[in-house]
């Protein structure tokens, strides 16, 4: 009999070997160890692209897991693509040939091994496979017969050692379809570090979409923000490498209250085009957890570097310094919703609690709200009178608005921002509204994109900033108590230079959210546009500690406050190393390049120039000074004017 107390779950599994291994030994060890260790970099690596984590190895065999079926089947034909490119450079009798088996089943959990029947049928059906070949269990069929474009033969039910009943067998079959499948498949390889090189080197081979996203960067505020992300989600999209973040420091220390970080949750129902769902799960549980001002949360956008990757709770615990890990995964399908959730001590490794939740997707909101209860709960946190109401939703009960507004998030969210993907944006947040008229976050939303609009100078027409005031007063009018309304109110109160009302907005954005990572980025933000850099500082480095793979636009921020206290050796070290995270940051030329004229730095100060001239021959310092949006720009545009642009 099972103790209670074992953790159990279902998982994907993936078992590999090679085929042959004594014989390619016994001819050659040091050969065949040296082709082991190079395919071995191959596997391995393809696993972690796959979002899969490996769990065991023994000389030549490797256990992995997948949360997704489809994840484990795409690695799998990707690995074997690749090895017989490999084979294809060796003599025959040298080639290696790894069997592959994949089994969806039910395993016993402990701490980083799973074991179980699960795992020995996986091991089973890599024991009958061919070399070079691939065979899944009934359960993985089920789950990817028609989702992959790949064909299948069916082995009937195979008779296997220490598994009481037969095992169902298919042979995934490596044929053509199976080439354009691996060659479909999306390379994640990590970032190449890239040299620190003159921007208009890096713009030449950019396409004309991000440098658009780069110019409308540059036309706004080279001296305070540079926007790569809405308001308070400045996030980094994991797929964009151009954009990505250095690694956070090795280790943080724990905050002096319960902290937390909820990672992607994984999109189970086998469908890519449901990604946004499970993404806006996990949008909503940082947000809801977010504002509860006895818990220390992580960013979002920190969060979502992890995505697609294996990672071990314990490493993420001391790189974004957290106690709590929450992770999980969501099944969509049809009207119902499947949502596997896990609260995880990082300092163990040890499960607080773990749920499966299977509801009518009608009970989405309750769902969602149950969850954050129970992390409550668990953690004994104590909640503020006004905190209570957060546990219970007040946002809409429509479930076609919510999936609607879901969908915009996901549009509203990507790297670069591009004026079409911001018109999307509108389109779902205004169906949002039309099914539900009091959906309050759906129009600040809305109110977003009319200000990225503006922003970005996609539209001449004079009221598109006005609209963004109008609609984000109109979210705040239906619940007051949004943050990131006043977050959108602020940034319109910054526009027209109204410093104190939007210091006044940011503020009570933080009141409301006291995690809200880009609340404090933006109050810092506004209190140096207002001449008041020295507070800026402090605020910019909470939103820092918050977000701990803050993007440069973070930096930047921090460079200028120092900038506009005349501390300009600090402001120049700072602006270097924000163009050393992300040397598309564009912005960080323009500061440099004031920097250096403030201090008479007259060579360096023109050399950035240059930078400046050649992504923008035609650059008008009048037309630029109207987007400067700090309370005594003429400082500012007169060291740019000493360095040399005009």
């Amino acid at each position: 009999m099972i103790s209670a107390g074992i953790e159990r779950k279902l998982t994907t599994i993936l078992s590999a070997d090679v085929q042959g291994l004594s014989r390619l030994m016994g001819e050659d060890e040091e050969a065949t160890l040296r082709t082991l260790q190079a395919y071995r970099a191959v596997t391995d690596s393809l696993i972690h692209q796959h979002r899969g984590r490996i769990v065991g190895t023994a000389g030549d065999s490797i256990l992995a897991e997948f949360a997704s079926v489809i994840d484990a089947v795409r690695c799998a034909v990707e690995i074997q693509q690749q090895l017989k490119a490999r084979n294809a450079d060796l003599p025959v009798h040298r080639r290696m040939e790894f069997r592959i088996g994949i089994n969806l089943g039910d395993v016993m959990v402990d701490g980083e091994q799973i074991y179980g029947d699960g795992v020995n049928i996986a091991a089973r059906l890599q024991a009958l496979a061919d070399a070079g070949g691939i065979y899944i269990s009934g359960t993985v069929y089920d789950q990817v017969k028609n989702k992959l474009g790949l064909r299948y033969e069916d082995l009937g039910e195979q008779t296997v050692k220490n598994i009481a009943e037969p095992v169902r067998a298919w042979r995934v079959v490596m044929d053509e379809a199976a080439v354009a499948l691996a060659e479909q498949v999306v390379q994640r390889q990590p970032p190449v570090e890239t040299p620190r090189r003159g921007v208009s080197t890096l713009l030449a081979g950019v396409k004309p979409r991000r440098l658009a996203g780069i110019m409308a960067s540059v036309l706004f505020i080279a001296a305070t923000i540079v926007v790569v992300r809405y308001l308070s989600h400045s996030a980094l999209s994991p797929q964009d490498s151009a954009l990505r973040t250095d690694a956070a420091p090795a280790a943080l220390p724990l905050p002096d209250k319960p902290s937390i970080v909820v990672l992607p949750f994984s999109n189970m129902s086998g469908d890519p085009q449901q990604e946004y769902f499970s993404d806006g799960i996990t949008e909503v549980l940082t947000s809801d957890l977010s504002r509860i001002s006895s818990l220390f949360v992580i960013a979002r956008n920190t969060a979502f570097t992890y995505k697609g990757k294996a990672a071990n709770v314990q490493d993420v615990g001391r790189e974004l310094g957290v106690r709590y890990v929450l992770e999980g995964s969501v099944q969509k399908a049809g009207e119902q919703v499947r949502i596997v959730a896990q609260l995880i001590d990082t300092t163990t490794g040890g499960h607080l609690w773990s749920e499966r939740y299977d509801r009518p997707l009608k009970d989405i909101f309750a769902l969602q709200d149950e969850i954050v209860q129970k992390i409550v709960t668990t953690l004994k946190l104590q909640l503020a009178l006004w905190e209570r109401g957060i546990l219970v939703r007040k946002t809409t009960d429509n479930l076609e608005a919510y999936d609607y507004y879901l969908r915009g998030i996901e549009y509203s969210l990507r790297s670069p921002p591009t004026k079409e993907a911001n018109v999307q944006a509108r389109q779902l947040f205004e169906k949002a509204i039309e099914l539900d008229p009091a959906y309050m976050e759906a129009y600040a939303r809305v109110s977003i994109t009319y200000w990225w609009e503006w922003l970005a100078q996609w539209s001449q027409d004079p009221q598109t900033l006005e609209r963004a005031f109008t609609l984000a007063q109109k979210a705040i009018a239906l619940n007051d108590a949004l943050p990131v309304a006043h977050i959108v109110l602020g940034l319109v109160y910054q526009s027209k230079r109204q410093y104190d009302q939007a210091i006044a907005e940011a503020t009570r954005a933080i009141t409301l959210d006291p995690n809200g990572a880009g609340s404090y980025l933006w109050l810092g933000v506004f209190l140096a546009s207002a001449g008041r850099p020295q507070e800026a500082i402090g605020l910019i480095e909470k939103a820092m500690r918050l977000n701990p793979r803050y993007p440069a636009l973070y930096l930047n921020n921090l460079g200028f406050a120092y900038h506009l206290m005349g501390r300009y050796e600090e402001a120049i070290a700072i602006y270097k190393s924000a163009l050393s995270r992300d040397p598309y940051f564009f912005a960080a030329h323009f500061n440099l390049a004031a920097a250096y004229g403030e201090l008479g730095r007259e060579a360096e100060a023109q050399a950035e120039v240059v930078e400046i001239l050649r992504v923008i021959p035609h650059f008008s310092l009048e037309a630029f000074s109207q987007r400067v949006l700090i309370k005594d720009p003429e400082r500012y545009l007169a060291a740019l004017r000493k360095a040399g642009l005009k």
